[in-house]
């Protein structure tokens, strides 16, 4: 059973659930229409349940949901109803930090505003299957509000609903992206080079750099260890490897592994001579 604590519009209602004792919404088409605060009502027939990612006392919840708009929370629904058709299972706590991201964008795209997302490129690359519905959500924001984002805004968006699909925080992708582009441009200024981001090595260098982020933060390692053949064959690979490891570290304030470093270049070297390695 639920308790409606309030009537967003015909198509949303905010809830406490009697049985988990959580505050959720529920979005579906007339879910809301003559609903009241306080009414117990049962579970409804192709609603979507949305547990809230603020869960603190019903006061805080009520201040959040209070603050957006409920055609942008129906928004955030819709998009996260289309990463469910390609990632089958995303985090629903997602629902209102992303219905707020979209409001404030909506808001700059309506004054011909926009906040830059120098990392957009490197999301597409690290993050292509949520950038992919990331642009469906533009188009779903487009038929619903009226307003068009722009590339980095879907960028942004990109990121919020990878955090639907991993225990990373929005923030927290955001960091790892800036490390990784860093990172990339430290390669492409020490051997003279612009990479190719549409080519295989230039996507797997990517994804590399991001799950040694990962382990990195979480204090783990690779196993495998190329250090005595990289620098054997490929010193300079490894040297800047080597930087790239450090500077990884300064950013993340943990040791980065010895081992990464060989792993590392052996993605570097494919990426500047393909045929070497």
């Amino acid at each position: 059973m639920y308790r409606v604590i309030k009537v967003l519009n015909n198509n949303g209602v905010l809830v406490y659930h009697n049985e988990t004792g959580r505050e959720m919404i529920l979005l579906g088409n007339g879910v809301g229409f003559g609903k009241k605060p306080t009414q117990q009502i049962e579970k409804i027939p192709g609603a979507k349940v949305y547990t809230l990612v603020t869960r603190k006392k019903q006061q805080s919840v009520l201040k959040v949901v209070n603050g957006i708009k409920p055609e942008f929370i129906e928004v955030s629904g819709r998009i996260i109803e289309e990463a469910e058709q390609v990632f089958r299972e995303i985090n629903h706590e997602i629902l209102l930090p992303m219905a707020d991201h979209i409001a404030l964008a909506a808001k700059r795209a309506m004054e011909n505003r926009q906040i830059p997302n120098p990392f957009t490129p490197d999301i597409r690359v690290l993050f292509a299957r949520e950038y992919e519905v990331a642009l469906k959500g533009r188009d779903i924001i487009k038929e619903m509000m009226g307003y068009e984002i722009s590339d980095d805004e879907v960028g942004f968006l990109t990121l919020h609903i990878h955090a639907g699909l991993s225990d990373e925080q929005v923030s927290v992708a955001l960091d790892t992206t800036r490390i990784i582009n860093e990172g990339i441009s430290m390669i492409e200024e020490a051997f003279h080079q612009k990479f190719r981001q549409d080519s295989l090595s230039y996507t797997r260098l990517m994804s590399h750099l991001y799950y040694m982020v990962a382990r990195t933060r979480k204090g783990e390692s690779t196993k495998v260890d190329f250090n005595d053949f990289i620098f054997t064959n490929y010193p300079e690979t490894g040297k800047v490897a080597e930087d790239v490891c450090s500077f990884m570290s300064r950013s993340l304030k943990k040791p980065v592994a010895r081992e990464e470093v060989g792993f590392l270049a052996i993605h570097i070297q494919r990426v500047i001579s393909p045929d070497t390695v």
